[in-house]
């Protein structure tokens, strides 16, 4: 798997975070039994960078992220299995995968949320995991792996058609995308455009929360090449 060094791209420890974006909030997050503790700003949807305010998703620990990251710690991997999650703001569902002992890569277009998602990864006990800033619209064409890992990436219809674009080009034969969705009303273009893309998928109902509170329903794709198997 392509690794790019955490230093090349300057990460921010978490006590530079927590200096830079005020008191971060450190939660205790519970799937399928495992205690995950995750920091994240304090005002989930506007972080503060050099005097400068603006809206981030990935700074919000969303209800697909925990749907992923169950699917992530029920899924019978192979050790060693190589994967990136993609846009992994706070890397939880990345943080799962490393907990199942898969390789695992954060990537995403914000160097922000990659620091946070790699500051998390180090603060339940990992070292070994890699980090890589990626542009669905510009991904490399030689970064090819057997797992992604995606959810919240479909806020917004124009979003759709690069991100199948880049489950096309990264994913290999045989691999699989697990992807979570919240049932938002992009997904319905998801289902088209992957339908018409030369990937198949299967989808089926998850839901998730804390344990005592609010539940949340949504979907989780199981997205391969046509033809491979999973």
């Amino acid at each position: 798997m392509a690794r790019v060094k955490n230093e090349a791209l300057s990460l921010k420890s978490a006590d530079e975070l927590d200096r830079e974006l005020g008191p971060l909030v450190e939660e205790a997050v519970i799937v399928e039994g495992h205690t995950f503790r995750i920091y994240r700003p304090d005002e989930a949807k506007s972080v503060g960078r050099a005097g400068e305010v603006y809206h981030a998703f990935w700074a919000e620990l969303w209800p697909a992220a925990r749907m992923l990251a169950k699917a992530v710690l029920r899924e019978p991997w192979p050790a060693g299995q190589e994967a990136v999650e993609i846009g992994c703001g706070l890397g939880l569902p990345g943080i799962a995968a490393l907990a199942r002992g898969l390789r695992v890569v954060f990537s995403d277009y914000d160097p922000t949320a990659l620091s946070f998602a790699a500051a998390n990864a180090r603060l339940n006990g990992f070292e070994d995991f890699g980090v890589r800033r990626l542009d669905w619209n510009d991904p490399p064409g030689d970064w090819r792996v057997p797992v992604l890992l995606a959810s919240d990436l479909i806020y917004e219809l124009v979003s759709v058609a690069p991100l199948v674009g880049l489950l096309k080009q990264m994913l290999l034969p045989g691999g699989v995308c697990l992807l979570a969705d919240q049932d938002r009303v992009p997904s319905f273009l998801l289902r088209e455009t992957l339908s018409g893309s030369g990937l198949t998928y299967t989808t089926q109902t998850m839901r998730a929360g804390q344990p005592g509170g609010r539940r949340f329903r949504g979907s989780l794709f199981r997205i391969t090449h046509a033809g491979g198997t999973a």
